[in-house]
């Protein structure tokens, strides 16, 4: 049996977000002064892997982006979170993804303006399928003919599967399901497929596609799960919230935790859930990323040890001087 180097293999793409916290949106012909501003990193499984690396998980990403800044400080921001990048590719002379991201207090909502890079996303004759075989958990998010493969390849080789489910309807996962072990999906998905609120029924029907556990998030109206131990529903954590964006990809990154700590489904939700939560409380998808101490005090006592967190929300925030620097350094 292959040596298990890491808890999560993901197969993902970067992106890089500006991300601006406003009072409230304006409306035509209207500016607002901006609170705070942030350059971060971002995406579905990247950022997953940064939230589970921040658990003390170890994560090796599969995955591209541009050679550009954007796309070196996403490069970097995963080095220093300890994440495995020898089978992540730099496309030379290419562009990254990028966001401008809008959070805004009057409905607590944020809004994302994007405009896609030009590289080239990873192809399936670039990756080594048996580098999958390292790791105990793969981390997907997409469904086509890479991600389906890697998903079959992982089932046969005793790799669990969890897919961050999201933005599209059930029809689109049908095909992947009898290779997932996880279906860990958002309101989305389910307001999208479902048009009822009979919650278990509907993941009774999931389960016997293939997944062994089943949840689905929903935002500040809590999550619900399903598996062989039964079903549950959470409430959402209360907290104040700055920003939500990248709350759905900590969720899944966390959930890991609970998965490689033995915890039952009910449990690793429940972890999941207040890492999400306290994500909440900055700005941004990576910088309010707790760790399993902060997280259990805050499921112990309420109380969130925001000191940290504070430290990382300042340093992402001078990221843009960075880039600066480092536009200086090629022009000379």
């Amino acid at each position: 049996m292959t040596e298990k180097k890491f808890d999560i293999i993901g197969i993902g793409h970067p992106c890089i977000d500006y991300l601006l916290h406003i009072d409230s949106l304006p409306g035509p012909n209207e500016s607002r002064y901006a609170r705070q501003g942030s350059w971060q990193c971002g995406g579905k499984v990247t950022t997953g892997l940064v939230a589970a690396a921040r658990c003390g998980l170890s994560c090796a990403l599969v995955g591209a982006m541009g050679d550009d800044l954007f796309g070196r400080y996403c490069y970097r921001d995963f080095a220093i979170h300890g994440i495995d990048l020898s089978h992540a590719y730099l496309r030379e002379g290419k562009t990254t993804d990028i966001g401008v991201v809008l959070s805004e207090d009057e409905t607590h909502g944020r809004n994302i303006l994007y405009r896609r890079g030009n590289y080239e996303r990873i192809r399936q004759d670039e990756i080594d399928f048996s580098f999958l075989e390292q790791g105990r958990y793969l981390f997907i998010a997409l469904v086509d003919e890479l991600h389906m493969a890697a998903a079959k390849y992982a089932k046969k080789h005793g790799v669990k599967v969890l897919i961050d489910a999201d933005s599209r309807p059930m029809d689109y996962y049908e095909e992947i399901l009898p290779y997932v072990d996880y279906f860990v999906a958002s309101e989305f998905v389910y307001n999208m497929s479902f048009s009822d609120r009979d919650y278990e029924r509907h993941m009774e029907d999931i389960l016997e596609k293939g997944p062994s556990d089943v949840v689905f998030t929903f935002g500040s109206k809590g999550c619900r799960g399903l598996n062989k131990e039964g079903y549950f529903e959470l409430p959402a954590f209360r907290v104040p919230v700055v920003d939500t964006v990248g709350a759905g990809d900590t969720f899944h990154g966390a959930f890991f935790y609970g998965l490689t700590h033995g915890y039952s489904l009910k449990e690793t939700a429940r972890f999941a859930s207040a890492v999400s939560a306290i994500k909440c409380t900055c700005i941004g998808g990576r910088a309010g990323i707790p760790t399993p101490d902060i997280t259990k005090k805050f499921l112990e006592t309420g109380v969130i040890d925001s000191a940290p967190l504070m430290e990382r929300v300042e340093a992402y925030s001078w990221g843009l001087d960075d880039f600066f620097r480092e536009v200086a350094k090629r022009e000379t």
